[in-house]
């Protein structure tokens, strides 16, 4: 039976707690006691089942062997990053792009896609490219808004390329198979990352000021890495990438097994290039911090979903869409609009939190492949990134250029940011009406 007040008032104080500033993990947290309160007839003892359901969900989470991929994924991004062997990997590709018109927005494309191999999360890719690549580009006259759009679009593919964070949770969240996604996420990575490249280079042609006008035409001294070390670099990062992802997709072992192997990999890379002792403890640390609050949204997560059943919400909402009458299009499009919408006020693994349970289900009964509606999921909750009022990777993005050009308008971000919005669009689309695009690797490997 749903209990029609019960769930309003829970989505109600969720989005209130959130657009207050409560941390959502708190906001979810409270929001279940009130539900489960409620749900048991407003009896005071309804907080010692929160609290009995709170440690057996997180229990669950600690004992589950598939939690540690996340912070074991992430400690391997951590140490190829600190190793330097990006910025190395950029410059390199920086280099022989040299006779492209545009060469340093397409190198800062290409960069971001290869960073999303060994991190997974695009902030970190769009915090990463503001400091190694936006300073490159305003020295060559880069038109700002351009120049920080292409950084804060580009970094999106953090997420869609494997491995990537999201595609964990979505895994876990719904029940399917990690490695499955992580192959789906490759070839519309690489569509994503061509249409980038495309926009770039029609800009670069048709507006040449926006590039400078030419300005970049000579690649200077200091701009070049010696080849010893850029093949150094980026044979380190191949030999990771393909180690942890084959493995994992030719079954030589699991995600989590997976993720450990190129945590070891990371560490080797980050030692042979330079990384001490203070910087390994360092990135354990960063990696601590980061992790930590994730594992905790999906332990609060789980406990409010599970107050959110008792309330038969979820029933209510897979019934008003299949029998709404519209067309199976349509009901994918509003699922899409709600991510956006959330996509302005939270971060997008808390997006995924709230709805990948929800919607995954209805999709299936509409008939889309559950792997391929996967894909859709992640590329609409990191276009909602992007949407004003208050897209997470355009702030990233400013705040990590503060200290080089604290003059740049947030809104000149956003608007420049606009059409790797709208390709992430397109992408969608496209897979929406061609979900072979998605699912043919899957298919084809597992």
């Amino acid at each position: 039976m749903f209990d029609v007040s019960t769930a309003i008032i829970l989505i109600v104080s969720l989005v209130g707690l959130v657009v207050i500033g409560v941390h959502i993990a708190i906001a979810l947290g409270m929001t279940s006691a009130l539900g489960i309160w409620l749900v048991t007839g407003q009896d005071w003892n309804a907080f010692n089942t929160v609290k009995v359901m709170l440690a057996a969900k997180a229990y669950e989470g600690i004992r589950d062997y598939v939690f540690a991929v996340i912070p074991l994924f992430m400690l391997m991004g951590e140490f190829i990053g600190k190793s330097g062997a990006i910025t190395d990997v950029y410059r390199g590709i920086n280099s022989m792009l040299s006779k492209l018109p545009g060469r340093l927005a397409i190198a800062t494309v290409f960069g971001n896609a290869l960073f999303s191999f060994v991190t997974g999360v695009s902030i970190a890719s769009a915090a990463a490219f503001s400091r190694i690549a936006y300073p490159e580009m305003k020295r060559h006259g880069y038109h700002k808004g351009f120049a920080l759009g292409t950084v804060a679009g580009s970094s999106c593919l953090g997420m869609l390329i494997p491995p990537s964070v999201l595609m964990i949770v979505w895994g876990i969240l719904t029940e399917n198979s990690i490695g499955k996604i992580f192959l789906a996420g490759v070839l519309p990575g690489l569509l994503l990352t061509t249409l980038f490249c495309t926009y770039v280079l029609g800009m670069a042609l048709f507006k040449p000021e926006i590039v400078g006008s030419g300005s970049e035409s000579k690649v200077e001294a200091t701009e070049i890495v010696p080849k010893k070390q850029f093949y150094t670099s980026l044979a380190g990062i191949i030999i990771v990438v393909v180690a942890v992802l084959g493995g994992i997709w030719f079954g030589l072992f699991s995600p989590t097994e997976g993720a450990g192997v190129g945590a070891l990999l990371g560490l080797i890379l980050g030692v042979i290039k330079g990384m001490r002792y203070k910087e390994i403890i360092d990135s354990i640390l960063s990696v601590g911090r980061t992790s930590g609050p994730i594992l905790l949204l999906l332990v609060t997560a789980a406990l409010y979903s599970n107050t959110l059943a008792m309330t038969g919400l979820a029933n209510a909402i897979e019934s008003l869409f299949l029998e709404s009458g519209m067309p199976s299009w349509a009901i994918i499009g509003v699922m899409v609009l709600i991510w956006f919408l959330l996509g302005m006020i939270i971060d997008s693994i808390s997006i995924m939190l709230l709805t990948a349970a929800i919607f995954a289900p209805i999709a299936v009964k509409l008939g889309y492949d559950p792997i391929a509606f996967a894909i859709i999921g992640i590329i609409a909750i990191e276009a909602g990134l992007l949407t004003p009022p208050f897209g997470l990777l355009v702030y990233t993005v400013k705040s990590a250029i503060t200290s080089i050009d604290p003059d740049v308008n947030v809104m000149t971000i956003f608007k420049s940011a606009t059409p790797y919005w709208i390709i992430m669009l397109i992408g969608m689309v496209l897979i929406i009406t061609f979900p072979e695009i998605a699912t043919y690797l899957p298919r084809v490997l597992f």
